[in-house]
Protein backbone atom coordinates (compact mmCIF):
# COMPACT_ATOMS: atom_id res chain seq x y z
CA UNK A 1 0.00 0.00 0.00
CA UNK A 2 0.83 3.59 -0.85
CA UNK A 3 1.29 6.19 1.69
CA UNK A 4 -2.31 7.73 1.00
CA UNK A 5 -4.05 4.79 1.51
CA UNK A 6 -2.40 3.90 4.76
CA UNK A 7 -2.62 7.43 6.12
CA UNK A 8 -6.66 6.94 5.51
CA UNK A 9 -7.09 3.81 7.33
CA UNK A 10 -5.01 4.72 10.27
CA UNK A 11 -7.39 7.74 10.63
CA UNK A 12 -10.87 5.95 10.72
CA UNK A 13 -9.02 3.25 12.87
CA UNK A 14 -7.69 6.19 14.94
CA UNK A 15 -11.29 7.77 14.95
CA UNK A 16 -13.38 4.25 15.72
CA UNK A 17 -9.96 3.87 18.78
CA UNK A 18 -10.79 5.41 22.55
CA UNK A 19 -6.59 4.91 23.36
CA UNK A 20 -4.70 5.49 20.54
CA UNK A 21 -3.09 2.68 18.25
CA UNK A 22 0.20 0.81 17.96
CA UNK A 23 2.05 1.11 15.53
CA UNK A 24 3.37 -2.50 15.24
CA UNK A 25 0.05 -3.85 15.60
CA UNK A 26 -1.71 -1.83 13.15
CA UNK A 27 1.15 -2.90 10.79
CA UNK A 28 0.67 -6.53 11.59
CA UNK A 29 -3.38 -5.74 11.55
CA UNK A 30 -3.09 -4.20 7.38
CA UNK A 31 -0.80 -6.25 6.73
CA UNK A 32 2.23 -4.08 5.64
CA UNK A 33 5.43 -2.81 6.59
CA UNK A 34 6.10 -1.01 9.80
CA UNK A 35 7.70 1.56 7.50
CA UNK A 36 4.61 2.26 5.96
CA UNK A 37 2.33 2.79 8.99
CA UNK A 38 5.70 5.24 10.01
CA UNK A 39 5.65 7.09 6.64
CA UNK A 40 1.27 7.57 7.31
CA UNK A 41 2.19 9.05 10.71
CA UNK A 42 5.16 11.44 9.80
CA UNK A 43 3.15 12.61 6.46
CA UNK A 44 -0.15 13.19 9.00
CA UNK A 45 1.89 15.06 11.01
CA UNK A 46 3.48 17.72 8.46
CA UNK A 47 -0.10 18.72 7.72
CA UNK A 48 -0.47 20.32 10.96
CA UNK A 49 -2.33 18.97 14.07
CA UNK A 50 -4.10 16.43 12.53
CA UNK A 51 -2.52 13.78 15.01
CA UNK A 52 -0.65 13.42 17.91
CA UNK A 53 2.43 10.74 18.45
CA UNK A 54 4.86 9.64 20.83
CA UNK A 55 7.48 7.49 20.50
CA UNK A 56 7.32 4.25 22.55
CA UNK A 57 9.89 1.55 23.07
CA UNK A 58 9.13 -1.93 24.35
CA UNK A 59 10.85 -5.06 24.88
CA UNK A 60 9.76 -8.51 23.58
CA UNK A 61 10.84 -11.54 25.08
CA UNK A 62 11.35 -15.51 24.68
CA UNK A 63 12.69 -18.35 25.55
CA UNK A 64 15.82 -20.18 24.56
CA UNK A 65 15.76 -23.45 23.76
CA UNK A 66 17.05 -24.95 26.93
CA UNK A 67 14.59 -22.27 28.42
CA UNK A 68 11.52 -24.34 26.49
CA UNK A 69 12.76 -27.88 27.93
CA UNK A 70 12.37 -26.53 31.45
CA UNK A 71 9.29 -24.84 30.86
CA UNK A 72 8.34 -28.11 29.24
CA UNK A 73 9.99 -30.64 31.64
CA UNK A 74 11.49 -28.28 34.70
CA UNK A 75 14.09 -27.29 35.77
CA UNK A 76 17.50 -28.78 36.34
CA UNK A 77 17.43 -28.46 40.44
CA UNK A 78 13.64 -29.76 40.33
CA UNK A 79 14.69 -32.63 38.55
CA UNK A 80 17.95 -33.64 40.70
CA UNK A 81 15.47 -33.41 43.39
CA UNK A 82 12.55 -35.45 42.27
CA UNK A 83 15.78 -37.93 41.30
CA UNK A 84 16.55 -38.22 44.95
CA UNK A 85 14.80 -41.03 46.98
CA UNK A 86 13.60 -41.10 50.23
CA UNK A 87 17.35 -43.69 51.06
CA UNK A 88 19.02 -41.31 49.82
CA UNK A 89 21.20 -41.01 46.01
CA UNK A 90 25.35 -41.45 45.93
CA UNK A 91 26.34 -38.19 44.32
CA UNK A 92 28.87 -39.82 42.47
CA UNK A 93 25.43 -42.13 40.97
CA UNK A 94 23.37 -38.26 40.89
CA UNK A 95 26.35 -36.49 39.09
CA UNK A 96 25.75 -38.67 36.12
CA UNK A 97 22.50 -37.67 35.85
CA UNK A 98 21.88 -35.30 32.80
CA UNK A 99 21.10 -32.76 34.95
CA UNK A 100 23.01 -33.59 37.41
CA UNK A 101 26.19 -30.86 37.59
CA UNK A 102 23.75 -27.89 37.30
CA UNK A 103 20.94 -29.53 39.44
CA UNK A 104 23.57 -30.14 42.13
CA UNK A 105 24.47 -26.41 42.73
CA UNK A 106 21.52 -25.20 42.20
CA UNK A 107 19.77 -27.32 44.60
CA UNK A 108 22.26 -26.89 47.08
CA UNK A 109 21.65 -23.25 47.24
CA UNK A 110 17.87 -23.57 47.46
CA UNK A 111 18.64 -25.54 50.38
CA UNK A 112 16.60 -28.79 49.13
CA UNK A 113 19.28 -31.20 49.49
CA UNK A 114 22.21 -31.68 51.43
CA UNK A 115 25.42 -34.17 51.48
CA UNK A 116 26.28 -36.66 54.12
CA UNK A 117 30.23 -37.42 53.65
CA UNK A 118 30.19 -39.71 56.77
CA UNK A 119 28.93 -42.64 54.83
CA UNK A 120 30.74 -45.50 54.45
CA UNK A 121 30.50 -45.96 50.62
CA UNK A 122 30.85 -42.34 49.87
CA UNK A 123 28.90 -38.69 49.91
CA UNK A 124 25.45 -39.69 49.74
CA UNK A 125 22.99 -36.85 48.93
CA UNK A 126 19.22 -36.33 51.11
CA UNK A 127 16.57 -34.59 50.62
CA UNK A 128 16.40 -31.65 53.27
CA UNK A 129 12.51 -30.67 52.42
CA UNK A 130 9.44 -32.98 51.66
CA UNK A 131 8.71 -31.07 48.84
CA UNK A 132 9.70 -27.71 46.69
CA UNK A 133 7.60 -25.36 43.83
CA UNK A 134 9.69 -25.14 40.59
CA UNK A 135 9.51 -21.56 40.20
CA UNK A 136 11.96 -21.70 37.23
CA UNK A 137 9.29 -23.77 35.19
CA UNK A 138 6.42 -21.30 36.62
CA UNK A 139 8.14 -18.18 35.37
CA UNK A 140 9.29 -19.77 32.03
CA UNK A 141 5.81 -20.94 31.44
CA UNK A 142 4.30 -17.05 32.33
CA UNK A 143 6.91 -15.65 29.43
CA UNK A 144 4.95 -18.30 26.97
CA UNK A 145 1.80 -16.82 27.88
CA UNK A 146 2.92 -13.37 26.86
CA UNK A 147 2.92 -12.40 30.60
CA UNK A 148 6.88 -11.70 30.57
CA UNK A 149 6.05 -8.38 32.13
CA UNK A 150 4.61 -9.30 35.08
CA UNK A 151 8.09 -10.50 36.10
CA UNK A 152 10.73 -8.18 37.96
CA UNK A 153 13.76 -7.31 36.97
CA UNK A 154 15.58 -9.26 39.05
CA UNK A 155 13.95 -12.36 38.14
CA UNK A 156 14.33 -11.67 34.19
CA UNK A 157 18.05 -10.89 35.06
CA UNK A 158 18.60 -13.86 36.68
CA UNK A 159 16.47 -16.28 33.82
CA UNK A 160 18.91 -13.97 31.25
CA UNK A 161 21.81 -15.08 33.04
CA UNK A 162 20.77 -18.64 33.25
CA UNK A 163 20.31 -18.33 29.78
CA UNK A 164 17.12 -19.52 29.74
CA UNK A 165 15.52 -16.03 28.17
CA UNK A 166 16.15 -13.85 25.61
CA UNK A 167 15.60 -10.46 24.91
CA UNK A 168 14.20 -10.01 20.82
CA UNK A 169 13.03 -7.24 18.68
CA UNK A 170 11.54 -7.02 15.71
CA UNK A 171 14.69 -5.49 13.68
CA UNK A 172 15.94 -9.19 13.98
CA UNK A 173 13.52 -10.39 11.43
CA UNK A 174 14.09 -7.22 9.03
CA UNK A 175 16.70 -7.57 6.14
CA UNK A 176 19.17 -4.32 5.97
CA UNK A 177 21.16 -3.58 3.15
CA UNK A 178 24.91 -3.46 3.20
CA UNK A 179 26.66 -0.33 4.67
CA UNK A 180 28.23 1.59 1.90
CA UNK A 181 31.98 2.42 3.44
CA UNK A 182 32.54 4.45 0.78
CA UNK A 183 29.57 6.61 1.10
CA UNK A 184 30.68 10.67 2.00
CA UNK A 185 28.62 11.70 5.48
CA UNK A 186 27.36 15.56 5.44
CA UNK A 187 30.56 17.49 7.35
CA UNK A 188 29.96 18.63 10.87
CA UNK A 189 29.58 21.84 11.71
CA UNK A 190 32.99 23.34 13.39
CA UNK A 191 35.72 26.09 13.95
CA UNK A 192 37.58 27.63 11.04
CA UNK A 193 41.01 29.42 11.69
CA UNK A 194 41.04 33.34 11.21
CA UNK A 195 43.91 33.79 7.82
CA UNK A 196 46.28 35.30 10.47
CA UNK A 197 46.39 32.40 12.93
CA UNK A 198 46.90 30.32 9.23
CA UNK A 199 49.71 31.97 8.75
CA UNK A 200 50.91 32.77 12.27
CA UNK A 201 51.30 28.76 12.84
CA UNK A 202 53.43 28.52 9.53
CA UNK A 203 55.92 31.22 10.68
CA UNK A 204 55.53 29.35 14.01
CA UNK A 205 57.02 26.39 12.51
CA UNK A 206 59.66 27.90 11.11
CA UNK A 207 61.09 29.46 13.26
CA UNK A 208 60.93 26.17 15.78
CA UNK A 209 62.81 24.60 12.56
CA UNK A 210 65.65 26.80 12.95
CA UNK A 211 65.68 25.94 16.72
CA UNK A 212 64.07 29.48 18.41
CA UNK A 213 62.73 29.59 21.19
CA UNK A 214 59.40 30.89 21.99
CA UNK A 215 59.22 34.05 24.32
CA UNK A 216 56.21 34.76 26.93
CA UNK A 217 54.72 37.85 25.44
CA UNK A 218 51.33 37.65 27.76
CA UNK A 219 51.54 41.08 28.81
CA UNK A 220 49.79 43.84 26.82
CA UNK A 221 50.41 46.35 29.29
CA UNK A 222 53.68 47.08 29.70
CA UNK A 223 55.76 49.95 31.54
CA UNK A 224 57.41 52.79 29.33
CA UNK A 225 60.73 51.42 30.79
CA UNK A 226 60.85 48.19 29.28
CA UNK A 227 58.75 49.13 25.82
CA UNK A 228 61.65 52.57 25.41
CA UNK A 229 63.85 53.07 28.19
CA UNK A 230 65.37 49.78 28.52
CA UNK A 231 65.69 49.97 24.52
CA UNK A 232 68.03 52.90 24.98
CA UNK A 233 65.04 54.96 23.45
CA UNK A 234 65.16 58.80 25.25
CA UNK A 235 62.39 59.82 27.12
CA UNK A 236 62.43 62.67 24.55
CA UNK A 237 61.83 60.88 21.70
CA UNK A 238 58.43 61.13 19.39
CA UNK A 239 57.62 57.83 19.41
CA UNK A 240 57.13 58.41 23.33
CA UNK A 241 54.18 60.91 22.80
CA UNK A 242 50.47 60.28 22.88
CA UNK A 243 49.45 60.41 19.32
CA UNK A 244 51.82 57.39 18.68
CA UNK A 245 51.33 55.35 21.94
CA UNK A 246 48.56 54.43 24.20
CA UNK A 247 48.98 55.22 27.70
CA UNK A 248 46.98 53.80 30.25
CA UNK A 249 44.74 55.93 32.71
CA UNK A 250 44.54 53.00 35.43
CA UNK A 251 46.95 51.66 36.67
CA UNK A 252 49.08 54.75 35.49
CA UNK A 253 52.38 53.33 36.52
CA UNK A 254 54.12 49.94 37.26
CA UNK A 255 55.01 49.51 40.79
CA UNK A 256 57.82 46.85 40.37
CA UNK A 257 60.99 47.16 38.24
CA UNK A 258 64.51 45.67 38.77
CA UNK A 259 65.80 48.90 40.38
CA UNK A 260 70.30 47.72 40.19
CA UNK A 261 68.70 47.67 36.44
CA UNK A 262 66.95 50.64 36.67
CA UNK A 263 69.74 52.67 38.08
CA UNK A 264 71.81 51.64 35.13
CA UNK A 265 69.68 52.27 31.82
CA UNK A 266 69.53 55.70 34.09
CA UNK A 267 72.76 56.36 34.67
CA UNK A 268 73.76 55.40 30.46
CA UNK A 269 71.18 57.28 29.46
CA UNK A 270 71.89 60.62 31.14
CA UNK A 271 75.77 60.45 31.93
CA UNK A 272 76.90 57.66 29.08
CA UNK A 273 78.70 54.89 29.70
CA UNK A 274 79.93 51.20 27.91
CA UNK A 275 82.13 53.33 25.22
CA UNK A 276 78.72 55.64 25.10
CA UNK A 277 78.24 59.54 25.74
CA UNK A 278 74.70 59.05 26.22
CA UNK A 279 71.92 61.83 25.64
CA UNK A 280 72.86 64.10 28.68
CA UNK A 281 69.37 64.81 29.86
CA UNK A 282 67.53 64.30 33.27
CA UNK A 283 66.39 60.95 32.94
CA UNK A 284 63.05 60.72 35.15
CA UNK A 285 61.87 57.52 36.79
CA UNK A 286 58.35 58.58 36.95
CA UNK A 287 58.55 58.86 33.11
CA UNK A 288 60.04 55.03 33.15
CA UNK A 289 57.02 53.92 35.41
CA UNK A 290 54.04 54.80 32.94
CA UNK A 291 52.13 52.46 31.75
CA UNK A 292 51.19 51.56 27.95
CA UNK A 293 49.83 49.81 25.63
CA UNK A 294 53.09 48.20 24.07
CA UNK A 295 53.96 49.22 21.10
CA UNK A 296 56.13 46.47 19.85
CA UNK A 297 57.14 43.03 20.53
CA UNK A 298 60.64 44.00 21.46
CA UNK A 299 59.74 44.82 24.95
CA UNK A 300 59.37 40.89 25.42
CA UNK A 301 62.51 40.96 23.98
CA UNK A 302 64.22 42.99 26.45
CA UNK A 303 62.83 41.18 29.41
CA UNK A 304 63.98 37.90 27.58
CA UNK A 305 67.51 39.18 27.22
CA UNK A 306 67.57 40.85 30.80
CA UNK A 307 66.45 37.26 32.21
CA UNK A 308 69.35 35.40 30.04
CA UNK A 309 71.98 37.79 31.52
CA UNK A 310 71.21 36.79 34.95
CA UNK A 311 72.08 33.23 33.98
CA UNK A 312 76.08 32.47 34.60
CA UNK A 313 77.60 31.71 32.65
CA UNK A 314 76.22 33.08 29.70
CA UNK A 315 74.72 30.13 27.26
CA UNK A 316 73.76 31.64 23.64
CA UNK A 317 70.07 32.07 22.90
CA UNK A 318 67.92 32.11 19.74
CA UNK A 319 64.25 33.74 20.93
CA UNK A 320 60.90 34.69 19.13
CA UNK A 321 57.80 36.10 19.13
CA UNK A 322 54.29 36.52 17.45
CA UNK A 323 51.71 38.76 19.08
CA UNK A 324 49.76 41.91 19.13
CA UNK A 325 51.16 45.46 19.38
CA UNK A 326 49.04 48.87 19.82
CA UNK A 327 49.48 51.61 18.21
CA UNK A 328 48.01 55.17 17.81
CA UNK A 329 47.79 54.85 13.97
CA UNK A 330 45.24 56.66 11.50
CA UNK A 331 43.22 54.32 10.60
CA UNK A 332 43.78 53.13 6.61
CA UNK A 333 43.42 49.97 4.09
CA UNK A 334 46.75 49.36 5.17
CA UNK A 335 47.19 50.48 9.16
CA UNK A 336 45.20 49.69 12.23
CA UNK A 337 45.40 50.64 15.77
CA UNK A 338 46.47 46.95 16.73
CA UNK A 339 48.33 44.76 14.28
CA UNK A 340 50.91 41.78 14.75
CA UNK A 341 54.41 41.91 14.92
CA UNK A 342 56.71 38.82 14.10
CA UNK A 343 60.72 39.16 15.92
CA UNK A 344 63.27 37.27 15.78
CA UNK A 345 66.65 37.34 17.87
CA UNK A 346 69.81 35.63 18.61
CA UNK A 347 72.53 35.91 21.36
CA UNK A 348 75.77 34.89 20.78
CA UNK A 349 79.48 35.31 20.87
CA UNK A 350 81.16 37.90 17.83
CA UNK A 351 78.04 37.96 15.85
CA UNK A 352 78.39 40.12 13.10
CA UNK A 353 76.61 41.95 10.57
CA UNK A 354 77.44 38.96 8.03
CA UNK A 355 75.78 36.93 10.33
CA UNK A 356 72.49 39.05 10.43
CA UNK A 357 72.62 39.05 6.89
CA UNK A 358 72.61 34.99 6.60
CA UNK A 359 70.61 34.51 9.21
CA UNK A 360 67.78 36.52 7.18
CA UNK A 361 68.03 34.97 3.69
CA UNK A 362 67.64 31.56 5.91
CA UNK A 363 64.77 32.99 7.20
CA UNK A 364 62.95 34.80 4.36
CA UNK A 365 64.32 31.25 1.79
CA UNK A 366 61.59 29.18 3.95
CA UNK A 367 58.83 31.62 3.38
CA UNK A 368 59.49 31.46 -0.29
CA UNK A 369 61.27 34.32 -0.63
CA UNK A 370 64.85 34.20 -2.27
CA UNK A 371 65.24 38.00 -3.74
CA UNK A 372 66.63 39.80 -0.97
CA UNK A 373 67.92 43.07 -0.54
CA UNK A 374 69.42 44.85 2.51
CA UNK A 375 69.42 48.98 2.98
CA UNK A 376 70.71 51.13 5.77
CA UNK A 377 68.16 52.64 8.28
CA UNK A 378 68.29 54.44 11.26
CA UNK A 379 66.65 52.44 14.88
CA UNK A 380 67.07 54.03 18.50
CA UNK A 381 67.55 50.51 19.86
CA UNK A 382 70.42 49.14 16.67
CA UNK A 383 73.02 49.93 15.13
CA UNK A 384 73.81 49.04 12.26
CA UNK A 385 70.21 48.88 11.39
CA UNK A 386 68.77 47.48 8.06
CA UNK A 387 65.41 47.41 5.85
CA UNK A 388 64.97 43.95 4.04
CA UNK A 389 63.34 44.48 0.97
CA UNK A 390 62.27 41.56 -0.91
CA UNK A 391 61.21 41.64 -5.35
CA UNK A 392 57.27 41.00 -5.71
CA UNK A 393 56.45 39.64 -8.90
CA UNK A 394 53.38 40.61 -8.93
CA UNK A 395 54.01 44.08 -8.33
CA UNK A 396 57.45 44.19 -10.56
CA UNK A 397 59.11 46.30 -7.52
CA UNK A 398 61.05 45.49 -5.10
CA UNK A 399 59.07 45.90 -1.02
CA UNK A 400 59.80 46.57 2.31
CA UNK A 401 59.06 43.16 4.08
CA UNK A 402 61.06 43.45 7.35
CA UNK A 403 63.69 45.69 9.66
CA UNK A 404 66.44 44.53 11.03
CA UNK A 405 69.76 45.12 13.12
CA UNK A 406 71.99 44.51 15.61
CA UNK A 407 71.00 45.81 19.38
CA UNK A 408 72.96 48.56 20.52
CA UNK A 409 75.65 48.06 23.83
CA UNK A 410 73.91 50.52 25.58
CA UNK A 411 70.82 48.28 25.55
CA UNK A 412 72.94 45.07 26.21
CA UNK A 413 75.47 45.94 28.63
CA UNK A 414 73.63 47.43 30.99
CA UNK A 415 71.42 44.22 31.29
CA UNK A 416 74.83 42.22 32.77
CA UNK A 417 75.43 40.53 29.24
CA UNK A 418 79.11 40.23 28.65
CA UNK A 419 80.79 42.67 26.23
CA UNK A 420 82.12 40.12 23.27
CA UNK A 421 78.05 38.73 22.92
CA UNK A 422 75.93 40.55 20.62
CA UNK A 423 72.34 40.02 19.31
CA UNK A 424 71.19 40.42 15.71
CA UNK A 425 67.09 41.10 15.49
CA UNK A 426 64.52 41.31 13.08
CA UNK A 427 61.05 42.18 12.66
CA UNK A 428 58.10 42.09 10.30
CA UNK A 429 54.38 42.24 10.49
CA UNK A 430 52.09 39.31 10.43
CA UNK A 431 49.00 41.21 8.29
CA UNK A 432 51.11 42.40 5.55
CA UNK A 433 52.42 38.56 4.72
CA UNK A 434 48.64 37.02 5.05
CA UNK A 435 47.53 39.90 2.56
CA UNK A 436 49.78 39.08 -0.21
CA UNK A 437 48.74 35.05 0.40
CA UNK A 438 45.03 35.16 0.40
CA UNK A 439 44.93 38.64 -1.96
CA UNK A 440 43.55 40.79 0.56
CA UNK A 441 43.62 44.20 -0.50
CA UNK A 442 42.06 46.58 2.99
CA UNK A 443 43.32 45.13 6.17
CA UNK A 444 40.06 45.90 7.30
CA UNK A 445 38.93 42.95 5.75
CA UNK A 446 41.13 40.87 7.83
CA UNK A 447 40.53 42.33 10.90
CA UNK A 448 37.73 44.36 12.69
CA UNK A 449 34.22 44.46 12.65
CA UNK A 450 34.19 44.43 9.00
CA UNK A 451 35.55 40.94 8.31
CA UNK A 452 32.97 38.77 6.23
CA UNK A 453 33.01 35.29 8.68
CA UNK A 454 32.13 33.28 5.53
CA UNK A 455 36.55 34.49 3.90
CA UNK A 456 37.13 33.18 7.23
CA UNK A 457 35.23 29.40 6.26
CA UNK A 458 36.14 29.23 2.80
CA UNK A 459 40.13 30.62 3.17
CA UNK A 460 42.11 27.95 2.20
CA UNK A 461 44.88 26.34 4.31
CA UNK A 462 48.13 28.07 4.43
CA UNK A 463 50.93 26.65 2.82
CA UNK A 464 54.26 29.05 2.00
CA UNK A 465 55.91 28.49 -1.16
CA UNK A 466 58.98 27.70 0.38
CA UNK A 467 61.46 26.48 -2.10
CA UNK A 468 63.39 23.69 -1.64
CA UNK A 469 67.09 23.92 -1.61
CA UNK A 470 68.51 22.10 -4.92
CA UNK A 471 71.09 19.30 -3.29
CA UNK A 472 74.83 20.03 -3.32
CA UNK A 473 76.78 18.72 -6.34
CA UNK A 474 80.39 17.20 -6.06
CA UNK A 475 82.64 17.56 -9.17
CA UNK A 476 84.13 14.21 -10.46
CA UNK A 477 88.07 13.66 -9.35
Amino acid sequence: MADGPVAELLLRRLEASDGGLDSAELATELGVEHQAVVGAVKSLQALGEVIEAELRSTKRWELTSEGEEIAREGSHEARVFRSIPPEGLAQSELMRLPSGKVGFSKAMSNKWIRVDKSMADGPRVFRVVDSMEDEVQRRLQMVQRGQAEKLGEKERSELRKRKLLAEVGSWQDRPFKPYNFLAQGVLPDSGHLHPLLKVRSQFRQIFLEMGFTEMPTDNFIESSFWNFDALFQPQQHPARDQHDTFFIRDPAEALQLPMDYVQRVKRTHSQGGYGSQGYKYNWKLDEARKNLLRTHTTSASARALYRLAQKKPFTPAKYFSIDRVFRNETLDATHLAEFHQIEGVVADHGLTLGHLMGVLREFFTKLGITQLRFKPAYNPYTEPSMEVFSYHPGLKKWVEVGNSGVFRPEMLLPMGLPENVSVIAWGLSLERPTMIKYGINNIRELVGHKVNLQMVYDSPLCRLDAKPKPPPTQEAA
